[in-house]
């Protein structure tokens, strides 16, 4: 890849890998495609025996801007929260004091950083959100299914709220008096760094988003929300999405139950079930095929149950996941 004579921008992009063969040379690929370019990029990985990290340690020697750390302790093995441990190790090597998170499973366009880091570089915000936009060309039918219940949105141009480490940035000194990434939490780690940002400042959303390609299938599509739920209800937090999903749960059994005297509350919660499963983006239904439009429905149908079962689980175990897919590589 050819050297660029832009100036390079004042940001240091982190990211945290470990067992990513897969995904860690797109992610790369682009993250150097960055135009202006980042003025370095630093991955760490907590310990890799899939060829991740021989890849990521023969890409370091052909650009003197990626920067790769093999940190064995950024895995479960030595913590309950390696991500945020992982990130935090790349943070505290950085060099510049703006921080851009990156992750693995996606990749960036080549202005992404530019629009990520604009406000904190203007001064206007120490925390900067992108969110992320499915990668449509790879996605998968339940990739597109679930996509809006994971916080992942279909189109660069909606506006995204939603807080992930996949496309964040902020200043060192905001990350220092937070107390860098909690390393006590394998799940929901972003989510907590989150609500700590926003004490502390505003943040801006900006539309640098991650393009996330995730590969889906109906059970890991589930996996995922339940992870998500189970962290939430580890934390105790976002108590008001526990009850609105318990509420579903129970008017769809209610309606269920009364149908042998009345079909007008079924009626009524099914159209309820619609309008959630499209709440965000009304044009679904008239841009994909019918087929996955099915699938949206049937995963929205779904989505109260995991995340009520999974967040009671969580809330009342108060136990940290012992294993994840990356550490389950042998």
């Amino acid at each position: 890849m050819e050297r660029r004579s832009l100036p390079e921008l004042p940001a240091s992009v982190v990211a945290t890998v470990l067992n990513e063969a897969e995904d860690i040379p797109r992610l790369v690929e682009s993250l150097l495609a960055l135009d202006p370019p980042a003025a370095e990029i630093v991955i760490v990985d907590g310990g890799s025996r899939d060829g991740t990290w021989e890849w990521l340690h023969a890409a370091a020697q052909k650009h003197p801007t990626l920067r790769v750390i093999r940190d064995e302790t950024c895995s479960l093995k030595f913590t309950p929260g390696p991500v945020s441990k992982g990130r935090n190790v790349a943070i505290a090597s950085a060099k510049t004091d703006l921080i851009a998170s990156a992750d693995a499973g996606c990749i960036y366009e080549p202005n992404w950083l530019e629009e990520l880091i604009a406000p904190l570089v203007n001064g206007e915000t120490e925390y900067s959100l992108g969110g992320s936009c499915l990668a449509l060309k790879e996605a998968t039918v339940w990739d597109l299914a679930s996509a809006p219940f994971l916080g992942v949105k279909l189109s660069l141009e909606v506006t995204n709220k939603s807080c992930t480490a996949r496309s964040m940035a902020f200043t060192r000194g905001l990350w220092q008096r937070i107390g860098g990434f909690p390393e006590n939490v394998l799940l929901s780690e972003d989510t907590l760094f989150d609500i700590e940002a926003k004490k502390r400042t505003s943040p801006a959303f900006v539309r640098a988003r991650a393009l996330y390609h995730p590969r889906n299938s109906f059970r890991s599509a589930c996996r995922q929300l339940g992870r998500y739920a189970l962290g939430d209800g580890i934390l105790g937090v976002r108590k008001n999405r526990l009850a609105r999903n318990a509420a579903r749960c129970v008017a769809e059994i209610s309606v269920l139950a009364a149908l042998p005297w009345t079909w007008i509350p079924f009626a009524a919660v099914a159209a309820l079930e619609f309008y959630f499963a499209f709440e965000q983006d009304w044009l679904f239904p008239r841009t994909l095929k019918p087929g996955v439009v099915l699938a949206r429905l049937a995963y929205a149908l779904t989505v109260p149950w995991v995340v009520t079962a999974w967040y009671l689980k969580g809330a009342v175990t108060r136990a940290n996941p012992t294993t994840n897919a990356q550490n389950a590589v042998s």
